[in-house]
């Protein structure tokens, strides 16, 4: 199924100026892998940035993906779950997602570890990317208390936290430790969060040489991330656009 409309063009138009905005900070090194982050959006447009060349989309909810990845029904789609996850959710996840990049605890590892392996014996399917989600509120010891719970809301572990999460991870078959995942306070400049987060990442490849992946980087921060060494970056609202009204 493909759609050629006007909504396809504005997206197109949206995709080229992201796109331009990532060769322009690569410069002459490697680019990063894009996640289109689709959250709120219709399966439609999915379907319609497929036509536009895009391979990895990314969701946070998990309701919300199963269903897309049903109605899209695109072999050659990865997608990315980038939302906290309830461990609950993990034999739905393991059936859709190539990689998990928030996974903040032992619970949800031993949770993803059994859902993967059951799909391996069912569909064959690949072992499943992970990438630890870091809090790092400590980049910013000024930042108010209130700033601070904000942040902490949306998940992740401090980074002197990591190894243990580390180890487990790498130790579960069906698993593969990626690398990091962190998402900047919102408020403040994001450079001193990257920077912690490229100093935890080199930390991490010290006792695991294969996990080189950072995902970080969004709409609004895309270059700092960049220039920190980001592997992955998840942009939604510059591609997308504001989410749907909710009739």
């Amino acid at each position: 199924m493909t759609l050629q409309d006007a909504r396809t063009t504005v997206l197109a138009e949206r995709l080229t100026a992201v796109r331009q905005r990532i060769e322009a900070a690569a410069g002459t090194s490697t680019a990063p892998t894009l996640i289109v982050v689709t959250k709120f959006h219709p399966a439609a447009d999915v379907v319609r940035l497929r036509s536009l060349g895009v391979a990895d989309v990314g969701e946070n909810r998990d309701q919300e993906a199963a269903a897309k990845a049903v109605e899209v029904a695109d072999a050659d789609l990865r997608w990315h779950f980038i939302g906290q996850l309830q461990s609950n959710k993990a034999k739905s996840v393991a059936a859709y997602a190539q990689s998990v990049h928030s996974i903040d605890r032992g619970s949800l590892v031993t949770a993803l570890g059994k859902a993967v392996a059951i799909q391996q014996q069912a569909t064959g399917r690949a072992d499943l990317e992970c990438f630890i989600q870091l809090d790092l509120s400590e980049a910013y010891p000024g930042l108010a208390d209130a700033q601070i719970a904000s942040h902490s809301g949306r998940g992740g572990v401090a980074p002197s936290d990591m190894a243990r999460l580390a180890d487990q991870i790498a130790a579960t078959e069906g698993l593969i430790l990626a690398g990091v995942m962190a998402v900047a306070p919102l408020g403040v400049a994001p450079e001193p969060a990257f920077c912690l987060l490229a100093e935890t990442s080199a930390a991490l490849i010290a006792q695991h040489p294969g996990a080189r992946a950072i995902s970080a980087g969004m709409s609004h921060d895309l270059e700092a991330a960049m220039a920190v060494g980001a592997t992955h970056l998840r942009v939604g609202s510059d591609i997308l656009g504001p989410r749907p009204a909710v009739l």
